[in-house]
């Protein structure tokens, strides 16, 4: 990289990661990363002792972590799973993550678990629902959430708000923070045919906290129209990277993450888009010393 190098004792906000697979412990262990973290899907490590708990304590202990619940159902419209709450709880004591997320989605409706995240219909009672259900997990976990956009494939005709709108009033009326994941920008907007730099320029982006970054695969619909899948599976799409750098444009440095859950590349492939990231963040702070000197860098 050329210009302005990083210094000593950079700030968490200069953080670049990927998702966290037991596949790669050893790679990473002997790998030698700079401004790292990893994310972990809450529900993994929801169990007491045995290999998922070693090969996180494996992790913990040399990079900050970020706890990613994909089971909670926030989005729903029953209450709370109590058991899985207490075992997010007791998880996010355990490990002490830097962040910790969930989704703006719902994935269980009377003792039936979906294998998705659903959208959900922004109304004014499913707005008192998510906010009622993000204060009972922050209470829980003694510290902010992060909500993420959902990607979706289908909308309500009973929306009575945007999804951008939505999530502005969630957070203002929880304080919690806000995990922009770009891909699923860039994969509803193809999907229902809107603008992913006018949905951005709605977006609240002074509550983000994190931002995501995936792969996702194309298919067509039943009329041969485009339809994108968030998938995790592949490299993160050229239009995806030009959307971020758009973003931490105006937002600064916000810790960014790769995710990438199935066809697990070698850990090369992942540190090499890790690495894409640190560059561009790294390229953001210095085009912009005002950015730079945000971060706590100094000129």
């Amino acid at each position: 990289m050329s210009g302005r190098s990083l210094p000593a004792g950079a700030t968490t906000r200069l953080l670049a990661g990927v998702s966290f697979k037991h596949e790669h412990l050893r790679a990473i262990q002997q790998d030698t990363l700079t401004d790292a973290f990893f994310e972990v899907h809450a529900e993994n490590y929801m169990g007491e002792g045995g290999p998922p708990q070693q090969a996180l304590a494996a992790i913990r202990r040399d990079y900050p972590l970020s706890v990613h619940g994909v089971c909670m159902s926030i989005g729903g419209p029953q209450v709370l799973d109590s058991n899985h709450l207490r075992r997010f709880a007791d998880l996010v004591r355990r490990c002490e993550p830097l962040l910790v997320s969930e989704h703006l989605a719902w994935s269980a409706y009377d003792n039936t678990f979906y294998n998705d995240l659903l959208p959900l219909p922004y109304t004014s009672d499913t707005l008192h629902t998510v906010c009622d259900h993000i204060d009972q997990v922050q209470v829980a976990i003694g510290r902010s959430l992060l909500i993420e956009n959902p990607a979706t494939y289908i909308q309500y005709a009973s929306s009575e708000m945007s999804e951008t709108g939505f999530l502005r009033e969630v957070a203002r009326r929880t304080g919690c923070g806000l995990l922009l994941d770009i891909n699923n920008v860039y994969v509803s907007a193809i999907n229902h045919g809107f603008s992913a730099e006018t949905y951005l320029a709605d977006f609240p982006l002074d509550r983000v906290g994190q931002i995501h970054l995936a792969g996702h695969c194309a298919q067509e619909d039943d009329e041969g129209q485009p339809l994108l899948i968030d998938s995790h599976d592949a490299e993160v799409a050229p239009a995806v990277w030009d959307l971020y750098k758009q973003v931490i444009a105006s937002t600064g440095l916000v810790p960014t993450l790769v995710e990438w859950d199935s066809r697990l590349p070698a850990w090369p492939v992942l540190e090499a888009h890790r690495l894409q990231v640190r560059d561009c963040l790294l390229a953001c702070a210095t085009s912009n010393d005002s950015l730079y000197e945000e971060a706590g860098y100094g000129i």
